[in-house]
This record gives structure tokens, sequence and C-alpha cells, in this order.
């Protein structure tokens, strides 16, 4: 005898989180600006996924590519200790 008790599921729902560049026009994605790169880097300094963030395709390269120049030039660190 076996007393296995189907469940249901729990739906979860996640709501989608929009582009902030996309929804906000006046926004713009610049490396000298890097106070607001800091928060799409993550605490050991990798750049936060698209997921994460909720940028779109477009802005998240943008963003990525806003990053990479602003650590070359030694504005932001390429890891965090």
């Amino acid at each position: 005898m076996t007393y296995h008790s189907k469940r249901p599921q729990k739906t979860i729902f996640i709501a989608k989180k929009g582009c902030r560049f996309c929804i906000d026009q006046k926004m713009k994605i610049d490396y000298k600006d890097f106070k607001s790169l800091q928060k799409f880097i993550s605490g050991y300094g990798k750049i936060e996924s698209r997921k994460r963030t909720g940028n779109c395709m477009k802005h998240q390269r943008q963003v990525a590519l806003a990053i990479k120049r602003a650590r070359i030039i030694a504005l932001l660190p390429f890891v965090n200790k």
C-alpha cells in the first residue's frame, strides 16, 4: 500500500520587469556615469544578466559595452574583493 498523494502544483507568477531605458527615454547609457553603471554589476564585479536587471537585449549590450569601457579607463574595477 502506498500513500502517495498528488498535491496540486502551485503556480508562481513572476512579473516581467520592463527595460528602464525603454521606459524612460531620457536616460542615457554613458561610460562616464559610473555611479549608475554600478547598479548593473554584482558584488563580485560581474556584469548582471538581462534576466536579473530587466533590460532589453539592445540596452543590455550597450550597458555591457559602457561597463567595459569604464573598466579600461579605471572608473570601475574589474574585480571587487
